[in-house]
This record gives C-alpha cells, sequence and structure tokens, in this order.
C-alpha cells in the first residue's frame, strides 16, 4: 500500500484517532492528551527527557525493570530506590519519606516486570494523590495492561489527571520487535515529547502504525485467559519449593533462592539447559531470579524440573 515513508510525528491521523476516542471513554471528561511513540521504551525515554533535568532525583520501586536506572541516568539524574521487599507492596509512607526537593517524578509499573505484581486500586489511589500533594510527576508504564488476572486492571490515571502514562502493543498482540508504543497524559507534557520525537526517533514505524489500528480489534482476553493458565501452571509446579509472591499479572515469576546469591543460582540453572535472569538485573539485591512463562507449556513443564531438581540439589 506504499505506507513506507515518514508519518506525522504525533501518529497516523485514523490511529490517533481510536487512541482519542478510547482514552475520552476510558477518562470522561478529562482531556487527555497523547502522542505515538517508537515502542514503549521510546515513550519512556521521551518522558525522561522532557521532563528530567541534570541533578534531578526520580524514584523508582525496587524490583524496578531494568531500563530504569540507566534512562534515569542519560538524564544527569540519580533513581531513588524505595525497597518493596518481600511481599513487593508500596509502603506509601517510605514513599513518601523519599521525596525531597530534588524529586522530579515517581516512576512505577503494574504490572510489573519482574515480579508480575499488581497495584491494588486503593493503592494507586493513595500514591495518585500523594503526587499530587507533593507536585511530583507520576509516570505510570503500563505496557502489561491485559494481563492482569484475577482483577480488572487500573490506572492512577484515574485518581489524578496529570499522571503520565506510558504504555504500547507489544506485549498485548505480540509484535514487540515493530516498536509500537504510545504516551497519554497532560497536553503540555505531550507536546514537549513530540517536539523531542520529532528530532530523535522521527515517528514510530509507518506500516507497524497500520497494523496497529487493525490489531486494536483483535480482543486479547483469550490469550490473557491463557497466560493466566500457565501462571497457575508454574506456581502450582514450584510451590513449596521456593518462596514467591504469586503474580497478578504479566508473565514473570520472581522466586527467592533457596539459598546463595541469585546470579550464582542463574549460573548454575544456565549450567542445567534453563535461561534465568538474575535478580540483580532488577534490584539491588541479589536475591531472587526472574523467570518468564511465556512459553509453551512444555518448556514451561522442562523448566518447573529443573527449578525442582535444583532445589533439592543446589
Amino acid at each position: 500500500r506504499g505506507c513506507n515513508g515518514y508519518t506525522a510525528t504525533q501518529g497516523i491521523a485514523e490511529l490517533r484517532e481510536r487512541l482519542q476516542a478510547d482514552l475520552n471513554a476510558r477518562y470522561p471528561g478529562s482531556d487527555r492528551a497523547h502522542v505515538v511513540t517508537s515502542g514503549t521504551s521510546g515513550g519512556l525515554m521521551l518522558a525522561m527527557l522532557a521532563t528530567v533535568n541534570p541533578g534531578d532525583e526520580v524514584i523508582a520501586l525496587d524490583p524496578y525493570f531494568v531500563s530504569y536506572p540507566n534512562l534515569i541516568a542519560l538524564c544527569g539524574a540519580q533513581m531513588v530506590t524505595v525497597d518493596t521487599h518481600p511481599s513487593f507492596a508500596i509502603d506509601l509512607n517510605r514513599l513518601a519519606d523519599a521525596i525531597t526537593p530534588r524529586t522530579k517524578a515517581i516512576l512505577v509499573n503494574s504490572p510489573s516486570n519482574p515480579s508480575g505484581v499488581v497495584i491494588p486500586p486503593q493503592t494507586l489511589r493513595d500514591l495518585a494523590q500523594l503526587a499530587a500533594k507533593r507536585r511530583v510527576l507520576l509516570i505510570s508504564d503500563e505496557i502489561y495492561h491485559s494481563f492482569s488476572y484475577d482483577a480488572p486492571f487500573h490506572s492512577p490515571a484515574e485518581f489524578n489527571p496529570d499522571v503520565l502514562v506510558i504504555d504500547g502493543f507489544g506485549k498485548s498482540y505480540g509484535m514487540t520487535g515493530w516498536r509500537m508504543g504510545f504516551a497519554h497524559g497532560p497536553k503540555r507534557v505531550i507536546e514537549e515529547m513530540t517536539k523531542l520525537q520529532q528530532f530523535t526517533f522521527v515517528c514510530a514505524p509507518n506500516m507497524a502504525q497500520h497494523a496497529t489500528l487493525a490489531a486494536l480489534d483483535f480482543d486479547v482476553s483469550n490469550i490473557a485467559a491463557d497466560y493466566r493458565r500457565k501462571r497457575d501452571r508454574i506456581c502450582a509446579g514450584l510451590k513449596g519449593r521456593y518462596e514467591f509472591t504469586t503474580p497478578g499479572g504479566a508473565f514473570y515469576l520472581y522466586p527467592k533462592t533457596r539459598r546463595g546469591a541469585g546470579t550464582a543460582f542463574v549460573e548454575e540453572a544456565i549450567r542445567n539447559n534453563l535461561l534465568l535472569i538474575p535478580g540483580k538485573t532488577f534490584s539491588r539485591h541479589d536475591s531472587h531470579f526472574r523467570v518468564s512463562y511465556a512459553a509453551t507449556d512444555e518448556t514451561i513443564d522442562r523448566g518447573i524440573e529443573i527449578l525442582c531438581r535444583l532445589a533439592d540439589s543446589y
């Protein structure tokens, strides 16, 4: 169809109209602007560049997605972590105590990579209200919004119109390499992100924007239900062998090692032909490891067998 050239920086008109209609329906009465980005990572990069200055602080919850420290450092800012171990629940008092005059933003991810934890709606409300009271930008990474297994998905933007949401389509529609994301929030912030995109990414891939428009008509509920079944399969297989919080979303399990460091355990797992990611990649702690169950049932079962064997022998 000839969809090979640059598009408007904000995205093609048809996709943007569809996204805006969805935002208007989800946040009635809220004047939210949006921009189509080159993946969720591209959206996060633009958000950091548009809002964070050298010397600022950005609060993130530990464990955090692997790119957060680096995105913040690229802006000359400092990441301040608020520990959520062992339950991975947010302590609002601890988070409030971490806010200083240099705090520019709070960065949250729910459902979470790596823990799979979903922040409860009441906690999201309290967090959104805290950010508003302290005049700190709350940035919500919602790439796994389609994978909330035990309750409907909620966003802190429901409780604070100034929340900046970074979202995308790669996880929901199995098109991670197509680099399709979008951001929505206050018009002033979105305008600055759009300017930055013009002189960095230019635009999201043209053909992928058209594909995303078609994908939005596809119901992913059956896919999410299948992943919930996979979640239940791996949790049942490892129950009693490892200590973990049952993930409420995404497609990761984040168990604690039975003994020793997570890095050493992962090295042993790799020697047994099982690829895991050490928790130190996502945390100040080297006590956990991340399992992805975005795999076939056969692969999951082989992983369970190896992990159970390592629990007995390592």
